[in-house]
């Protein structure tokens, strides 16, 4: 690293509460394949499922009395994306990245899907130097509040879930998805993504950086409009 971004690694080692004593794992950890060979994604590729792994275990732990969909729910949104991103950001990530000059100056150090990988890659690092115990401590740190204060109960099914029960539960055929456009360049696209019903004859579109996100928001508006209709007197119900 550049003698300049020694104190961000500094700040990030005490935030994180863990100090690397492998400096090349933690420049490989923070290193997009954008700067060259010796990128993060095998670090990520392990981080994921021991941040999966530690995650399960605390919501175990946490969450006594609460059923697997809930525990799966809950889960899936703490280690989606827009969380990681926000704990990259809690952690400066943005300032000790190492992206090409051109991903740099396309914004990269503060594009979500990026930074959130490097928070996986971060932990897999702490998993190959430390081992499982020392990566749980980091999870553990970097979620344990949100996860004790959270009710597992409370974590809505996400809205293509509750589309596809709320159809089945009606013998109405699931819905099918389509990305009908997509905006920006190819590292900042927006996506756009229609919902369809056809045997109803209803469809909506939602729009997000994702082809994922994109799908939820659409079925998330196609749901809600469903629920409008199933109203008495509304069409479903004539």
């Amino acid at each position: 690293m550049e003698a300049g971004a020694v104190p961000a690694l500094q700040t990030l080692q005490a935030r994180l509460g863990y100090r690397y004593t492998r400096a090349d794992l933690l420049r490989r950890a923070l290193t997009h394949r954008s700067w060259g060979a010796e990128h993060n994604e095998r670090l990520e590729f392990l981080g994921d499922a021991v941040l999966s792994l530690a995650v399960s275990r605390l919501l175990y732990e946490r969450h006594a009395d609460s059923d697997e969909g809930d525990l799966t729910r809950v889960r899936a949104h703490l280690v989606r994306e827009d969380s990681l991103h926000r704990v990259a950001l809690s952690l400066g990530l943005p300032e000790v990245m190492r992206l090409s000059e051109g991903e740099a100056r396309g914004g990269g150090a503060q594009r979500p899907s990026i930074l959130a990988d490097a928070v996986e890659a971060l932990i897999g690092a702490v998993f190959l130097e430390g081992g499982y115990e020392a990566a749980h401590a980091v999870v553990q740190r970097l979620f344990g509040d949100i996860i004790s204060a959270t009710e597992a109960e409370s974590w809505g099914k996400d809205a293509k879930t509750e589309l596809q029960e709320w159809l089945q539960a009606r013998r109405v055929p699931v819905p099918a998805y389509r990305i009908t456009a997509t905006r920006g360049q190819a590292h900042a696209q927006t996506f756009e993504v229609e919902c369809a019903v056809p045997t109803l004859g209803l469809a909506e579109r939602g729009e997000g950086r994702s082809r994922r996100i994109a799908e939820q928001e659409a079925a998330r508006r196609l749901l809600a409009s469903l629920k409008t209709k199933d109203q008495p007197g509304g069409p479903l119900r004539s």
